[in-house]
C-alpha cells in the first residue's frame, strides 16, 4: 500500500493555482523528496496531505485515508514539522517534548521512557534543562524533530527542516532521519538543497504547481536533453554574461567558480561559446563536458517548462 497518493490534487487562491492537479505516490518506507522554486507549491501540498489545508479539487491520501476528511482516523500516525515549528522559546527542551506528549494524550507511564528515548537518539540530553530560544538553529530543529516524532508516527512530513541550518547540524539531521527511515518510518521532505535531494529514494519537481518530473535522482539525469558542458574561466561571471547574450535563456547558469552550458548538440555550443567569449574579449576557455547534477536538471527542466509556456502566449 502507498503510504502517500494524490491524484489531481489543486489549490487554488482566488486566481492563483498554487498546486496544479498534482498526482504522485509514495511507498510505504520510502524516503521521498519534493523540490522546486520558491512559490512551487511544496509547502502548500505538505499542508493539504497533513490536512492543515483543504484542497480545492482533487484527491490527497495518507495511509490509505483521505484527508482532510478522515484525518482524525491517522492523525496519530502522522508527524509534520512546518518551515516554522511552534517551539516554545521559554520552555526548557524537555519542556517543549512534554507539552507535546499532552497535546498528543500520551499515557503518563509510556511518556518517559519516549522522551529519554528522543533526546538521546537527537544528541538533546545534556540540553534538556536549556530554553529553546537560546538553543542554536541547528539544535531547534533537532528539537522540532523530537517533537514531531514523540507519539511515534509512521509517516513524518518536513517542510525545508535544515533551511538555514550550518552543514554540521545538517549531516547530524539527516543522519537521525536515515535512523528513522530503518526503523520502516516514511518521510516526504522539501528541500530547497538539492545534496539533500540526491539522498532521497525518489525526487519529485515541482514549478508553478505542476510536477514536472518524478523519480529516482539519477534517473532524473538522464532527462536533461542533449549535454552539459562546464566551462572554466579566469572570470566566470562575466563568462555568463557575454554567453547569455549567445545562447537562449536559461542555457547558461553559474556554479560556483564554473560554468554550465545546456546544449542539444554540445560540440556545436561549444564552438559557439568560445567565439562568444573571444568577441568579448576573453581567452579560450576550458571546456568539457560533464554528466549533469540534479541542480542541472531542475535548470534545464524549468527553462524547457518556461520556453513551452512562453511559444503558447
Amino acid at each position: 500500500m502507498d503510504a502517500i497518493r494524490t491524484e489531481k490534487l489543486s489549490k487554488c487562491f482566488g486566481e492563483v493555482r498554487a498546486v496544479d492537479e498534482l498526482t504522485l505516490s509514495v511507498a510505504e518506507g520510502e524516503l521521498f523528496a519534493l523540490i522546486g522554486s520558491d512559490g512551487a507549491g511544496k509547502s502548500t501540498t505538505l499542508r493539504m496531505l497533513t490536512g492543515i489545508m483543504d484542497p480545492t479539487s482533487g484527491a490527497a491520501y495518507v495511509l490509505g485515508s483521505r484527508m482532510p476528511e478522515q484525518g482524525p482516523k491517522v492523525a496519530e500516525s502522522i508527524g509534520y514539522m512546518s518551515q516554522r515549528f511552534g517551539l516554545y522559546p521559554d520552555l526548557t527542551v524537555l519542556e517543549n517534548i512534554r507539552f507535546y506528549a499532552e497535546i498528543h494524550m500520551l499515557p503518563r507511564k509510556a511518556v518517559a521512557p519516549r522522551i529519554e528515548e528522543l533526546l538521546a537518539f537527537a544528541k538533546l540530553a545534556p540540553f534538556k534543562d536549556r530554553p529553546a530560544g537560546k538553543l542554536s538553529g541547528g539544535m531547534k530543529q533537532k528539537l522540532g524533530l523530537a517533537c514531531a516524532l514523540i507519539h511515534t508516527p509512521r509517516v513524518l512530513f518536513l517542510d525545508e527542516p535544515t533551511n538555514g541550518v550550518d552543514p554540521v547540524s545538517r549531516r547530524d539531521f539527516w543522519r537521525i532521519l536515515y535512523q528513522l527511515l530503518a526503523q520502516g518510518v516514511t518521510i516526504c521532505v522539501t528541500t530547497a538543497y538539492l545534496d539533500e535531494a540526491e539522498r532521497c529514494h525518489r525526487v519529485g519537481l515541482m514549478h508553478k504547481g505542476k510536477l514536472l518530473a518524478c523519480d529516482a535522482p539519477q534517473a532524473l539525469k538522464g532527462l536533461v536533453k542533449g549535454g552539459v558542458l562546464e566551462l572554466e574561466t579566469a572570470d566566470p561571471r562575466h563568462a555568463v554574461r557575454l554567453l547569455s547574450a549567445a545562447f537562449p535563456t536559461g542555457s547558461v547558469a553559474l556554479f560556483g567558480e564554473r560554468v554550465h552550458l545546456y546544449a542539444a548538440d554540445p560540440e556545436q555550443a561549444a564552438g559557439v561559446a568560445v567565439h562568444a567569449l573571444e568577441q568579448g574579449g576573453m581567452s579560450p576557455p576550458t571546456i568539457r563536458p560533464v554528466e549533469p547534477s540534479l541542480e542541472d536538471v531542475v535548470v534545464s527542466m524549468i527553462r524547457e517548462q518556461e520556453q513551452g509556456e512562453g511559444s503558447r502566449l
